[in-house]
């Protein structure tokens, strides 16, 4: 009994170091759709991360028709940002691409709050929060304004 007393106590002490590391986000994972991966990485005390991954980097035939002949799309070309609202940035390649950014750790939260997500499928920039779910799961809410309106997505740690 008594071994089983200090197995559960240590399990029940570690989770809680865990639960309060800011750093446990860094690293790389998979979005949910699994078509790309991104690295979280720390700049000062704010958060950012960018796409070190696809799985499709080049446009197929129905992504360049998709596209309905912007320039900057080219069939078998490297993907580019294409739908961003801001015409000077729209030949960025998305790999390499900055889509979180400046996010804060809040200690009695225990998320990360006040940045940005910006989504390439769409062009568009949302204000976000994150919080682990589990050691391999993150969960992120997009929302504009109230995050009553938006959009939430678990993206998790890749395996291999």
């Amino acid at each position: 009994m008594r071994p089983l007393l200090i197995l559960l106590t240590l399990a029940f002490a570690s989770s809680i170091v865990r639960a309060g590391d800011p750093d446990q986000l860094l690293g790389v994972w998979f979005n949910q759709e699994k078509t790309a991966k991104i690295e979280v990485y720390k700049t000062g005390s704010k958060y950012f991360g960018k796409i070190v991954w696809l799985r499709d980097p080049t446009y197929n035939e129905t992504e360049f028709k998709e596209a309905g002949g912007h320039p900057a799309v080219k069939l078998g070309g490297p993907k580019v940002d294409w739908r961003n609202s801001d015409k000077a940035r729209q030949n960025d390649p998305v790999l390499g691409l900055l889509i979180l950014r400046d996010f804060v750790w809040d200690a009695d939260d225990e998320e990360w709050t006040d940045g940005r997500i910006y989504d390439p499928k769409k062009g568009s920039d949302y204000k976000c929060f994150m919080r682990m779910e589990n050691d391999s799961t993150l969960y992120l809410r997009g929302y504009i304004g109230f995050s009553l309106i938006g959009r939430t997505s678990y993206w998790t740690r890749p395996t291999e």
